[in-house]
């Protein structure tokens, strides 16, 4: 195995930002982490289905589970009960949610089994990261490319199936949605493989973080660089299953990752939340850090101070929510997709959004499922003021009709500067639709009653490059439909 690392190609991230316009979300990233120090995951901890905790009690940190058996994630569910405070739409509907998430992972998701019959030669090595210790296993695919440098590096020619050919990659913010979309619809199985695809490749490659993007199942190094946003929804996964089913290897894993997290991705000095661990975004490289908006997590931040007392999470949360009312007052009421620590549009040092990075847009239509989930659980003030603000904004730019064109605009945060169109035909793209009605949470329930109707009736695309599209209206069908039981 370490043969094969050395020989596998490396690519110098910061060069690579440079040339190619990487970005830190899912589609986005760079840079390798400081593999020297990582702490890994260690391959022997998972959860034995024969073990039978009290879901109310730690089991035994000791307990050394067989790790070849084929573990149950969600066997020991929690009796606990939680009901709701916070109205969603009249007619939500869980099985709206249900439905999409099966015609999601019926495109998006492939097992490891089905990728080495897709991949027949390049699956000879697929064992030299997934050994038994990290199998079962399955990916959420990335999109095809069509152009820059993914669309090359992301295609195997030899596939035998030709949907696949262009689909090579994965990204970590994939995993991390993946995570919390089965956690959401109960299905274990498929929650065991994507944390089984992050743990074999934080171990193989001795990183503390679950590299950005990965080759399938592949050790061919692409970039081991983090983005925050999916290392938050990982670690949030872990702790929601870890409290579900008591299962204490799931706390294990979840505070690794969370220690890292804090380590590598929080600003100490105004614990605002790093977009990823490379100097790009830290500021290290002498230029002013760049926030993304939408990285920030507040049920993520909430779980991580109960679990982990030895970090300052309330004190990331307090700091975060008051960065968001200043971006909002700040500017027009959107969000943009990228920031400065003053609370105002900033060019990602990157180059990846040079003329769209003050707009609401691919990163920051990701606010108001973050938001509005925290409001739902927790009944945070401060999430409804956000929220209340963003619906006042499209209410008048549509007319109050979610309907409405009006949806397809990326609007400007700054006053000074011109919205950008959307795109010709005037069609709304589905995960905008559901954004903008999730504003509606706790807020206006006429808009969120018409617009939840028509989220509903809203097929997901499901084509070679629908990934983020179909995962984001996954994600908010389940907030929107009822599907984000808090599980304590």
């Amino acid at each position: 195995m370490q043969i094969k690392k050395l020989l596998a190609p490396v690519i110098a991230p910061l060069a690579i930002s440079a040339m190619f316009g990487l970005v830190a979300c899912g589609d986005d990233s760079s840079s390798d982490n400081n593999a020297a120090s990582a702490v890994v995951p260690d391959p022997t901890l998972v959860p034995d289905p024969n073990l039978n905790p009290d879901p109310n009690t730690n089991p035994d940190p000791n307990t050394n589970p067989d790790p070849n058996t084929n573990p149950n994630p969600g066997s020991n569910p929690s009796t606990g009960t939680w009901t709701p405070t916070v109205a969603l739409a009249a007619n939500a509907d869980a099985n709206y949610a249900t439905v999409d998430y099966a015609v999601w992972k019926s495109a998006h998701f492939v097992t490891l089994e089905d990728e080495s019959v897709y991949y027949n030669n390049l699956a000879e090595d697929f064992g030299d990261v997934f050994t038994a210790l990290f199998q079962p296993a399955g990916r959420v695919i990335w999109s095809a490319q069509s152009s820059g440098y993914y669309k090359d590096v992301c295609v195997n020619k030899e596939s035998a199936e030709p949907t696949m050919k262009f689909r090579g990659c994965t990204v970590s913010e994939g995993i991390g949605y993946g995570m919390l979309l089965t956690y959401f619809n109960e299905d274990n199985d498929t929650f065991l493989r994507l944390w089984n695809y992050s743990r074999a490749y934080r171990f193989y490659n001795e990183a503390k973080l679950t590299p950005w993007i990965t080759y399938n199942f592949h050790y061919k190094r692409v970039d081991l660089s983090s983005a925050t946003d999916a290392d938050l929804d990982i670690a949030t996964a872990l702790v929601l299953m870890y409290k579900k089913t008591g299962l204490d290897v799931y706390l294990q894993d979840a505070l690794t990752i969370i220690a890292a997290i804090w380590d590598l991705e929080i600003n100490k000095n105004s614990l605002l939340v790093y977009s990823g661990d490379m100097d790009v975004w830290t500021g290290g490289n002498g230029k002013e850090p760049i926030y993304n908006p939408s990285y920030f997590s507040p049920v993520a931040l909430r779980l991580f101070a109960e679990v982990d007392p030895t970090h300052n999470w309330a004190g990331v949360l307090e700091a975060m929510y008051t960065y968001m009312a200043k971006i909002q007052e700040n500017g027009t009421g959107v969000f943009p997709d990228w920031s400065t620590e003053a609370g105002v549009a900033g060019i990602p040092n990157n180059g990846s959004a040079d003329k769209t990075y003050y707009t609401f847009n691919k990163e920051s239509v990701r606010v108001p499922w973050r938001l509005a989930w925290d409001y739902y659980w927790y009944n945070e003030p401060r999430a409804l003021a956000i929220l209340q603000k963003l619906n006042a904004f499209i209410v008048t730019k549509s007319a109050g009709n979610p309907a409405s064109d009006a949806l397809a605009i990326n609007y400007s945060w700054d006053p000074t500067k011109a919205d950008i169109s959307g795109n010709a035909t005037a069609v709304v793209p589905p995960h905008w639709l559901a954004a903008w009605c999730a504003t509606g949470i706790g807020t206006n329930a006429d808009w969120l009653n018409a617009c939840t109707n028509i989220v509903n009736a809203t097929q997901l695309t499901n084509s070679n490059t629908s990934y983020f599209t179909d995962i984001l209206l996954s994600m908010y069908s389940a907030l929107l439909n009822g599907k984000f039981v808090r599980p304590y």
